[in-house]
């Protein structure tokens, strides 16, 4: 593979809610690609001790190639909304830079939300809705500290539109850094 002649940013979208909001943006965000991070998901990229390498540095390289038709992508994923998964793959040198949104919410609404999913997700389980909350909290606390910071939308007592309609925003201003 040549070096790609395009370096645009990459924008990344985490927490709780990320794939609903991928789903209500569809169609509406003109100037950049939405992809959601799951629909890639195999087993063999299942490696917690390698730190899920492979899978971010999978993620990196299409959107690295969707950028060379001139627009950017916009990432919607779990794990990849944490820099130090993303800033030390070798694929990252292919951005002008990578920014980091993580959607947060109150603790009972993340379980009632988990909840409410459809039961063959097995989302419900405690351990399950106690780690998302773990997930949350980490965001909350350490997501501004981190390097490159991470930008933090609460969707408590938000509607699921307003929400929508906050990223969109987010990816918008993101996407004028470049031009002005």
């Amino acid at each position: 593979m040549g070096i790609p002649s395009r370096c645009s940013p990459l924008l990344i979208v985490s927490g709780a809610g990320k794939s609903s909001v991928c789903q209500a943006l569809a169609g509406k965000i003109d100037e950049a690609v939405l992809l959601e991070g799951d629909i890639i998901w195999r087993p063999e990229f299942n490696q917690p001790d390698e730190g899920f390498r492979g899978f971010f540095e999978a993620w990196l390289r299409i959107a690295m190639n969707v950028g060379q038709s001139g627009r950017s992508v916009v990432l919607f994923g779990a794990g990849m909304g944490v820099p130090a998964n993303m800033e030390p793959c070798l694929h990252r040198r292919y951005f002008s830079r990578l920014s980091y949104l993580a959607l947060v919410c109150d603790d009972d609404l993340l379980a009632e939300r988990l909840r409410a999913r459809p039961e063959w997700r097995g989302c419900a389980d405690s351990a399950f809705i106690a780690a998302h909350q773990q997930f949350n909290r980490w965001f909350r606390e350490e997501g501004p500290t981190t390097v490159p910071g991470i930008d933090l939308r609460d969707t408590t007592g938000v509607s699921p539109e307003d929400t929508a309609s906050q990223v969109a925003a987010w990816i918008r201003s993101q996407l004028r850094k470049d031009k002005a």
